[in-house]
């Protein structure tokens, strides 16, 4: 009597309402829980989950960054790592300032003007970060990222004590000073801005040139400048030393064309003969190459350009304009003095405020700076302890370490970040930092003194710092507040072992490089054991999404047309590791068509039990040493921190040989409905059917998690969450498994014949086929899968025969 095969798993389609079901199951189970416990002899890996700014929601491509981050997370755990991988919201700096000016039409520095007009503007900004940071929440939890939610952002008390307590001990250890100097200033957010906060807009601008009167001499000289608003605080004509044209003037004045002061002519090793006339205007303060000259020439600044953006008093004729109305009126005042020689339309790069797009100015401030050119050196050395994935990026930070010009100003003059922690003496001018451990707010609280501890002057002198931190100071410790830094010091120092910082190759200069700087300042250590840089998230035309352009694509709706497993399919799939990954739905839909695809193989898989006892024929023991090798691969790519290539793997092998190929060919072994195969022979293709899927299920499950958890606990009974990462076995890896491609190769030949003969597949194949002499081990499957009446194997090709494809040949 025929044995009957009934499928385990009943239902016929995979069904994406099963997500939801499991994320529920997940955290009912508490699966990725991450528990520290001193005694457990598990390494950990501490995930520096990059916070995300809760300005607004992710777009596709922010959403599948942060699945890649959770396809690691996942693997560690797989092979057996205590996985730290939490959550939390960037809540400080200027994004939430800005969306609350124009949401609320308040200004925050009027508002800010009392404290409790400040404490009402930190109030709308709380509530708005609340509301953004649930829906980012939403949506990593819809893709089924495995994360620990931390509701400590960067804006709580335990976040910013820490940061203050950094900043108190980098103070002791003379790393960090106050000085009025010139810095990059936004006119708009009125805040101070680090290099590494600029960008640059191609703006097409003017080059004006302007006559000058040499004193000695009489004759005129001509100066080219983007910036001619800025005549009055010019100091200094330069030209290259080799400048023939200017050397028979070094020495000499040239007069002010519209205020009349004398200037020097001068020699400056840095000036580029081929641009503009060769002359150079130096201002306080055009560019950074201004700062650069007037330092190394030795000239007295004279700023006047205000904070608001305005020229000062300083500026005569022009006080009072904007830049751009300073610019209008003196270009018509060289012109109608005859000074104006032309004007000549150009590209050229204008710094902007990376937050707000506002071009900056440079500015004299006071401000308070954190040392970073004295570490150059060390930190290039310091980062060739830190693996790069891929390699190519590390060049972009090696760069940008190379071009640090000036410290690091870490105050602004703002209001939603963490207060710099100090008073000041009004009376003896001593600046007095509390003791770490606190979260200080000294524009608000009185001191922690009765008296001022260096000239005894009552606490009513001690004066509270307004001023906040740069919002990078406080990301930059984004590893040790993972780490657990200060709070549980057995923590930290195993978690600190092996940490990973996943980010965009967009804030290589920025988060990258600050967080670098200040953990080796703090720990004199390497923040990272590796580095993993993604590529930028773009449209399906190739181009970066922006609100401004339209084209930003919201994840949501196709999650729920396709699935979480189909998105991060999409987000494994669609670019190497470090390169710019564009977005298709048609590879979402390829992403659901491969759940289905598993759901398929899976129940089928299920009508089998799984045996104990087999014995393997040919094929079944070159598919799992084919199988082997793929893991083997598999797992080298996955601990080089790439998904590309694991999905690219298991997607090949699963569709294009195990589904298309073995299981064929192992359909009539497996059911053995005439009796033609004995029973361990049977068992054997079971064998390899269960192994097979258990592997690719595992090794499948950290990209697409829901459809291999779903099929596993039907199968097998537990999450595949809670099991090792598959690993090859040792011996098997020796052996060949080349009769896999010579049985693809047959099948192929054999199926293209078919259709080109315009036969069903299922048609018997009339006459001799000849096959190779090696494929004997298999015939009997051959002959079962393609209905073939009778085979001859040959060890050399037989004549006077069609040559079908493959090494098959049929009788004529």
């Amino acid at each position: 009597m025929e044995q009957a095969y009934e499928p385990k798993i009943r239902e016929k389609r995979w069904d994406l309402k099963r997500e939801k079901e499991l994320l529920e199951t997940w955290d009912k189970e508490g699966v990725y829980k991450f528990i520290f416990n001193p005694g457990d002899n598990r390494e950990i890996i501490a995930i520096d989950t990059p916070p995300p700014y809760a300005s607004g929601k992710w777009h596709v491509g922010g959403a599948a960054h942060y699945t890649q981050i959770d396809m690691i997370a996942r693997y560690f755990r797989m092979k057996g790592y205590n996985v730290l991988v939490p959550f939390y919201a960037d809540r400080n700096g200027l994004p939430v300032e800005v969306q609350v000016e124009k949401t609320y039409k308040v200004n925050p520095h009027e508002l800010s003007a009392t404290p409790e007009g400040r404490e009402h503007f930190l109030k709308l900004c709380r509530e708005f970060l609340d509301k953004a940071e649930g829906e980012l929440v939403n949506v990593w939890r819809r893709l089924g990222c495995s994360f620990q939610y931390w509701r400590n952002g960067t804006d709580s008390e335990e976040y910013r004590r820490i940061t203050q307590a950094t900043f108190i001990e980098l103070y002791k250890r003379g790393l960090i000073y106050e000085a009025e100097r010139p810095v990059n200033w936004c006119p708009r957010c009125r805040t101070s801005l680090a290099d590494a906060e600029l960008e640059y807009n191609e703006e097409e601008t003017y080059l004006y040139y302007i006559k000058f009167q040499v004193k000695e001499t009489g004759e005129h000289i001509v100066v080219a400048t983007t910036r001619p608003e800025l005549l009055r605080s010019c100091k200094a004509l330069v030209y290259h030393p080799g400048d023939e044209r200017y050397v028979k003037y070094k020495g000499m004045h040239a007069i002010n064309p519209v205020y009349g002061h004398e200037m020097p002519i001068l020699e400056y090793e840095e000036v580029d003969p081929g641009y503009g006339t060769g002359l150079v205007m130096v201002c306080s303060y055009g560019d950074q190459r201004d700062v650069k000259m007037f330092r190394d020439l030795g000239l007295e600044p004279l700023i006047i350009v205000s904070k608001e953006g305005y020229l000062t008093k300083e500026a005569g004729i022009l006080a009072g304009l904007k830049l751009t109305e300073a610019r209008a009126k003196v270009v018509e005042i060289l012109e109608s003095n005859g000074l104006l020689v032309k004007k000549e339309k150009i590209k050229h790069d204008i710094p902007v405020c990376w937050r707000c797009k506002t071009p900056i100015q440079i500015v004299n401030s006071r401000e308070w700076f954190l040392k970073q050119l004295d570490f150059r050196d060390e930190l290039l050395k310091i980062i060739d302890q830190i693996e790069f994935k891929p390699l190519m990026h590390k060049k972009k930070l090696v760069d940008w370490i190379n071009s640090v010009s000036t410290d690091w100003p870490i105050s602004k003059d703002r209001y939603y970040a963490t207060e710099i922690p100090l008073w000041k003496c009004s009376k003896c001018g001593s600046i007095l930092l509390p003791e770490p451990g606190k979260y200080y707010r000294p524009w608000r609280e009185p001191a922690p003194w009765d008296k001022c501890p260096v000239c005894g002057a009552p606490r009513e002198y001690l004066v509270g710092e307004k001023k906040v931190f740069d919002t990078w100071f406080d990301s930059s410790i984004s590893v040790l507040y993972v780490t657990h830094y200060i709070r549980d010091p057995v923590l930290f120092e195993k978690a600190f072992k092996y940490t990973l910082r996943p980010q965009g190759q967009d804030i290589i200069r920025t988060w990258l490089y600050y967080s670098i700087l200040r953990v080796y300042q703090l720990t004199g250590k390497p923040a990272f054991k590796w580095v993993r840089i993604t590529g930028m998230g773009l449209d399906e035309k190739g181009e970066a999404m922006h609100k401004s352009k339209g084209n930003v694509i919201d994840p949501d709706p196709y999650v729920e047309k396709y699935g979480a497993d189909a998105f991060r399919f999409w987000a494994a799939i669609s670019a190497k590791l470090g390169y710019d990954y564009r977005f298709s739905e048609q590879t979402l839909k390829t992403g659901l068509y491969f759940a289905t695809k598993l759901w398929n193989i899976a129940r089928y898989i299920s009508s089998f039990p799984e045996p104990k006892e087999y014995r393997l024929r040919g094929i079944d023991k070159a598919t799992l040493a084919y199988l082997d090798k793929i893991i083997e691969k598999i797992d080298k790519a996955y601990s080089e921190l790439d998904v590309y290539e694991p999905v690219n793997e298991i997607y090949q092998f699963t569709w294009n040989y195990f589904a298309s190929h073995y299981i064929e060919l192992t359909k009539s072994r497996a059911y053995n409905r005439d009796g033609k195969y004995n029973e361990l022979e049977q068992k054997a293709a079971w064998f390899t059917l269960h192994y097979t899927l258990k592997s690719i299920l595992k090794a499948l499950a950290p990209i697409m998690p829901f459809i291999t958890d779903a099929i596993y606990r039907e199968l097998y009974g537990r999450s595949i969450h809670l099991e090792r990462f598959p690993e090859p076995d040792r011996e098997r890896l020796k052996q060949p498994h080349n009769l896999v491609e010579k049985v693809v190769n047959v099948n192929s030949a054999i199926w293209s014949y078919k259709k080109r003969n315009n036969m069903k597949l299922s048609e018997p194949l009339r006459g001799k086929v000849y096959l190779p002499k090696d494929l004997e081990e298999v015939a009997e499957e051959l002959r079962d899968l393609h209905k073939l009446e009778e085979i001859e194997f040959y060890e050399e090709a037989p004549s006077n025969t069609i040559d079908v494809g493959g090494g098959v040949y049929l009788s004529p």
